[in-house]
């Protein structure tokens, strides 16, 4: 299944890398120089977003980004890993950063990965940011154009005249207007599906023309459109839903109409619970 929060990541911070580097590193005259090719050989993975850096008081040095859709037990090891590869690839420091994007529980997320065999010691710190502890305001004043999307899961970015002021500055800005659909999506957590449609002005005609759209059905086309959409379906169940939401992929992974499935998809997407996506799915499989 594709990884639910590699959604056009390195374009996003790409965007600012500058303020993105700052914001993430808290160095003050940190420079983002370039933007690397994060793939290691050695495991069949791509970290998010790796990025050569410097500033005056530590020289050079990388900034690894990786985002998780939600806390993992498994990140400590595979922080440590990753920073490990990409030590051994560009062969200069890196600070590693673990982004998560929605809270699963109060559960308290470690910034550090230990083990002890035989009195032989091996350590990982790695800065860790909640996207929902972080303060909207920050993406507006910074300003951070790669977390608009994100803006109605940020803490005091569930009100209705935030989302309008993000939806607004990403339409002004050709490079930030084709993710109004991923603002929308989150913002189907926050506030009813009507209402989110009522500020974003699309309904499910023009929702189908989106960019985010016609870009799955681009990478369907190239490898195999109904695998390529189950996995999208599969990965938008999990964000909006958790595992109660991949209990449905059994049932939806019968369908064998491409437009049908795209129908389910655009279903999950305004979904407010899952009782009423399970209604929805049921009268679309009579």
């Amino acid at each position: 299944m594709v990884k639910p929060a590699d959604v056009s990541t390195k374009k996003l911070i790409s965007l600012a890398p500058d303020n993105w580097v700052k914001w993430v590193t808290n160095i003050p005259d940190i420079v983002a120089r370039e933007i690397l090719n994060a793939e290691f050989q050695w495991i069949s993975r791509e970290s998010d977003v790796l990025i050569r850096a410097t500033s005056q008081q530590y020289g050079e040095f990388l900034v690894l980004n990786e985002l998780q859709l939600r806390p993992s037990s498994k990140m400590p090891r595979r922080m440590r890993a990753y920073t490990a590869l990409a030590e051994e690839k560009y062969q200069l420091p890196t600070y590693p950063v673990l982004i998560n994007i929605l809270k699963t529980g109060d559960e308290e997320i470690p910034n550090r990965f230990a083990s002890d065999i035989a009195g032989l010691k091996a350590t990982q710190d790695y800065r860790v940011i909640n996207l929902w502890e972080v303060d909207v305001n920050l993406v507006f004043d910074q300003p951070l154009p790669s977390l608009l999307p994100f803006v109605p899961i940020l803490q005091g970015g569930e009100n209705e005249s935030t989302i309008r002021e993000a939806l607004r500055i990403l339409r002004a800005d050709e490079q930030l207007n084709q993710l109004e659909t991923v603002l929308a999506f989150f913002a189907t957590f926050v506030l009813e599906s009507t209402l989110v449609q009522e500020i974003m002005r699309w309904d499910m005609a023009v929702l189908r023309e989106s960019p985010w759209y016609q870009e799955i059905e681009r990478r369907g086309e190239e490898r195999g459109r109904r695998d390529e959409i189950l996995s999208n379906i599969a990965m938008s169940l999990e964000v909006k839903f958790g595992s109660d939401g991949l209990e449905l992929m059994p049932q939806i992974t019968q369908i064998s109409d491409l437009e049908l499935l795209k129908a389910v998809l655009r279903s999950i997407v305004v979904a407010n619970t899952i009782e009423a996506l399970q209604n929805d799915l049921q009268s679309k499989f009579q």
